[in-house]
């Protein structure tokens, strides 16, 4: 088990990157402006300026990184491919070159300099879109707040492979989706033991695999579990370039621990409809909460794609397909009792609220609200709070851009739409979302808990009433993309690292 106390600990297991190019530091010539933009603002340099590609190479690695969210014009993609391989080309002798970094492997980002000036915000960055403003005091860049809490680290394992979602098992143990489609289970000592009987999943070159992962209300007697995975749907012609398809599915099985197996697997629910890997390899959402009555609530990404747009990709609002919706149903998938469009003509009965994007974060807090965080594209990242039947407005209003840099639209609020209770801009890429209500960290309590992939950080929320008031900026001396973030049985909050590959138990120091 490795151990890391205090600020700045646990840097020396993170991933080791080159110092990012500036602007001036590439090489000059016609594509410049557009690669220094679309890549060294997100990314170190060196996964481009490392890869050595030929023509066919560059092309299949642009159309990638279009696809998930370089801002770069289709109609620019041959400027930009002549450049990176005029200046980063596969020369005849290429001995000794790094070999071409995945597309499945995480991004690697530029490290964000969180700003910790009492009363400024922590963000200093220049908005994505510059004519951003709140729509209402304290729905943006509210000021940093901290609460003086000294915590240590402690790294359980460092050796999954991209996890996603982590729940706590009544032994004591962890169990851990990993995005490529394995389930694993986790001791306190880092022992990793993979679960047998998970079905296929779809995770190749986007955002989809095996997702969220919880446990059913009545798991110390049912052993029940339920998951979201992205469901390979086999070839469908007229529909794609290739026709590869998948969808977002629920599953549910009985975990047997002792065995290291999902038993009695039946999938309960799938999205419709089922659309092209190929074209919508992202946004895929998808996690999974209960309420009180023991309904569940299971978020559906948009999967809208640059690759088609403008104009962009209006499903979230279309009613007759769970993308872009809250759905909320029964543990046998069906559409639960109450839901707001049971009977309305062309309208999906497990919809429970329309209109969002790309969610990754679910979470109740003390009084039953269910608070939501999803991605925005170029800037417009958001917080709200998800209420029944309600509209949240995705594509018709955004405080974001279009990746390419094109307008989504100019309208952040309209009259019958819900505006978020915040947002980010430029993105932090929220995912795992989770309410402070233990004893552990007197001081946390009340606290809003957001994973940020962008940035690196573990951004806590001081939240009064339906309002943000205070932003703190935690675990970046991890260096790492906090993929979820959890609190355990003890009080102790636990994240997920995706790019580091980590479980890290955060405890008062």
């Amino acid at each position: 088990m490795l151990t890391r106390l205090g600020v700045g600990g646990v840097t020396a297991i993170a991933l080791a990157t080159a110092a990012p190019l500036r602007a001036a530091d590439l090489p000059p010539g016609p594509g410049q402006d557009i690669v220094n933009r679309a890549c060294t603002g997100c990314h170190d340099s060196s996964m481009f300026t490392s890869q050595r590609k030929d023509a066919a190479g560059w092309t299949d690695t642009v159309n990638a990184m279009i696809a998930n969210g370089a801002p770069v014009p289709p109609a620019s993609v041959p400027t930009v491919v002549a450049y990176l391989v005029q200046n980063f080309g596969a020369p005849a002798a290429a001995a000794g070159a790094a070999p071409p970094r995945s597309k499945n492997l995480p991004p690697v980002y530029v490290p964000i300099p969180w700003q910790r000036t009492p009363g400024k915000p922590i963000d200093q960055r220049t908005p994505e879109r510059q004519d951003n403003a709140a729509d209402f005091p304290g729905q943006y860049r509210a000021p940093y707040m901290t609460a003086n809490v000294q915590y240590k680290t402690e790294v359980i394992t460092n050796k999954l492979v991209r996890p996603w979602a982590l729940q706590f098992l009544p032994s004591g143990k962890f169990l851990i989706t990993q995005r490529m489609g394995q389930m694993v289970i986790v001791d306190n000592q880092g022992k990793i033991t993979e679960l047998k009987g998970i079905p296929e999943v779809a995770w190749e070159g986007g955002q989809g695999g095996l997702l969220d992962v919880a446990l059913d209300p009545d798991f110390r007697t049912n052993h029940r579990i339920y998951f979201a995975f992205n469901e390979p749907t086999g070839p469908k012609e007229g529909v794609g370039r290739d026709g590869a398809q998948s969808r977002i599915a629920v599953g549910r099985a009985v975990l047997d621990e002792a065995g290291a197996a999902l038993n009695d697997l039946k999938i309960i629910f799938r999205s419709k409809p089922t659309v092209s890997i190929t074209l919508y390899p992202t946004k895929q959402g998808s996690r999974i909460v209960f309420d009180k009555a023991g309904l569940m609530y299971v978020s559906i990404g948009n999967r809208d794609s640059t690759r088609l747009q403008p104009p962009p990709w209006n499903v979230a609002q279309d009613m007759q397909t769970h993308l872009g919706k809250i759905i909320r149903i029964t543990t046998d998938g069906q559409a639960a009792p109450g839901n707001p469009f049971i009977g309305v003509p062309d309208a999906l009965p497990e919809i429970w609220a329309l209109g969002t994007r790309s969610q990754e974060g679910l979470a109740f807090d003390s009084s039953g609200r269910l608070w939501e965080t999803e991605h925005g594209p170029r800037g417009g990242d958001e917080l709200n709070i998800i209420s029944k039947g309600k509209n949240y407005g995705w594509p018709l209003v955004t405080h974001g851009i279009d990746y390419p840099g094109w307008m989504v639209t100019t309208a952040t609020h309209k009259t019958g739409l819900e505006d978020p209770r915040y947002f980010w801009d430029p993105n932090i890429a929220p995912s795992g979302l989770t309410f402070y209500y233990a004893d552990l960290f007197p001081a946390w309590k009340g606290s809003l808990f957001v994973g940020g992939l962008h940035g690196g950080l573990l951004d806590r929320l001081t939240i009064a009433g339906d309002k943000v008031v205070g932003e703190e900026p935690l675990l970046t001396e991890l260096n790492s993309r906090i993929r979820d973030v959890r609190v355990g049985p003890e009080g102790g909050l636990y994240v997920l690292t995706d790019d580091t590959n980590m479980l890290v138990k955060v405890t008062p120091k």
